[in-house]
């Protein structure tokens, strides 16, 4: 295990921050969806409606308490610290061309205060943060406009933080808008609302490639202004198993794999796979996409591949197979796999998933790799001595395992693993509170009522650990008690 491992934490701004309207901040996407559940999907409004419950617009309070909160990452050992620059902080409407320098100035403050711990910045452009006015009169990435509004707002934060920040992602989780079954993902991926019977596939295929074409901007501008910096693509990592050894099976499980993989091929090789092609082809897709479009993909070829893991899916085509239906996390042909547990929340619990992502992408592209987001969601309970998170344990420990089994055996390289939700986050999927994540608890319910104190849970002790020991405490019995 190198000993520059980057071992931290993760959160992105929307789910922390709040403060929504604070500090010359304008709306984004994130603040017109309504909290949901497991059974109830969010609501995405027109604009923020008095008689809707918005958790994004107060989160956790981090904007206000950042640093009690960077303090307790430090005690914890954190090494990195992986969040996100809301864009409508920064540009409040999104197509401005003069920064809100109250907004720069909280990012600012807030790599300081990491600084100051010796943490570093792991910083995405943008994690489902889009100004919602951009949404509003251009229609998000349906847009060919948006590659020069986010051209804008990357080279502001690359000039302003090129010595407080190295690592930089652009858009994360990019590939979950292929989940078109859910709208949920390509509005928060892509400013994107799906039109009454329009073809949903198309759409998306369109916005991504405005968005791939961005990002390769965004990296060689970047890479011009710090020659240091380390810019990555960021995408879900969830594989899909066959459900038997029937061929047909396989070759499904391929084709599903195949809807994730275009993502990071584009975005690290530079050019559009021939499947996608020939899928395109078939579909008689005529999308806009430019020869200098090209160019540019290929000229913004990323530095390392980041991605989240949670989960694997299974397939099979057997059409009369019952299908799990967990399109909140992957895709509606899903199957149950037999040898796998799931969490409360329907997601499948497989860390051996994760050593085989790992190779999976180091066989496929050999550049660096990431893990930016790996955790485990569940309703904790507070207990008169604690919170006992011993399932939260099993969990980040039976993963890190198989993670270092990929370094030390396999030979992947990777640069750092984040714990996502390192302190409770709203959920991304629900908008719940209760589908927890955190080392450290915050005192906040679902309808938005609590004190928003902190408090540490029995994973709190156990990560620094972890950290303090370069993961070698995971191999011992000790770990779990």
């Amino acid at each position: 295990m190198k000993k520059d491992f980057l071992w931290g934490g993760a959160v992105a701004a929307h789910q922390v921050e709040g403060a929504y309207d604070a500090g010359g901040k304008g709306l984004s996407i994130a603040d017109v969806m309504t909290a949901g559940s497991k059974t109830k999907a969010r609501e995405i409004t027109q604009g923020v409606m008095e008689d809707k419950y918005y958790p994004n617009h107060e989160a956790i309070r981090f904007y206000d308490q950042y640093k009690e909160d960077i303090k307790l990452f430090a005690e914890m050992g954190f090494r990195c610290f992986r969040t996100s620059i809301a864009w409508s902080r920064i540009f409040p409407n999104g197509d401005e061309t003069v920064p809100n320098e109250e907004g720069l100035k909280f990012y600012d403050e807030l790599f300081d205060e990491m600084h100051k711990y010796n943490i570093e910045p792991v910083i995405t452009l943008s994690h489902f943060e889009i100004p919602y006015h951009l949404v509003e009169k251009y229609g998000g990435w349906r847009n060919r406009k948006m590659i020069e509004f986010f051209e804008r707002f990357a080279v502001t934060v690359f000039e302003r933080y090129k010595e407080k920040v190295t690592y930089w992602m652009t858009f994360n989780e990019i590939n979950n808008q292929m989940i078109i079954e859910n709208p949920i993902y390509a509005f928060t991926n892509s400013g994107v609302l799906f039109e009454e019977d329009e073809d949903r596939l198309k759409a998306v295929y369109q916005a991504s490639h405005y968005q791939f074409v961005a990002s390769a901007v965004a990296v060689a501008k970047g890479h011009k202004i710090n020659p240091k910096f380390q810019i990555g693509c960021m995408v879900a990592g969830t594989p899909t198993y066959p459900f038997s050894c029937n061929p047909n099976d396989i070759v499904l499980a391929q084709k599903e794999d195949r809807k994730n993989l275009f993502y990071t091929d584009v975005q690290v090789r530079g050019h559009y796979p021939s499947y996608l092609l020939k899928e395109w082809e078939k579909c008689g897709y005529q999308l806009d996409i430019t020869e200098n479009d090209l160019k540019l993909i290929a000229e913004g070829c990323v530095d390392y591949l980041g991605f989240s893991y949670y989960l694997s899916l299974t397939v099979s085509a057997d059409k009369n197979m019952e299908k799990s239906g967990i399109a909140s996390a992957g895709t509606m042909e899903a199957v149950d796999n037999p040898y796998l547990e799931a969490t409360p929340w329907g997601w499948s619990i497989d860390p051996v998933g994760l050593r085989y992502m790992l190779n999976l992408y180091y066989d496929r592209y050999e550049i660096p790799l990431f893990i930016v987001e790996n955790g485990f969601g569940y309703e904790d309970k507070v207990e008169e001595d604690g919170i006992h998170d011993s399932n939260r344990i099993s969990y980040l420990k039976s993963h890190i395992e198989e993670m270092m089994k990929a370094i030390e055996e396999d030979g992947v390289d990777i640069l750092g693993y984040t714990v996502w939700g390192c302190i409770d986050p709203i959920s991304f999927t629900t908008g719940e509170m209760k589908k927890r994540y955190g080392f450290i608890y915050v005192d906040r319910d679902n309808d938005g009522n609590g004190t928003f104190e902190r408090r540490k849970k029995d994973s709190f002790e156990w990560y620094r650990n972890v950290i303090e020991t370069n993961g070698q405490i995971v191999f011992e019995k000790q770990a779990m008690e």
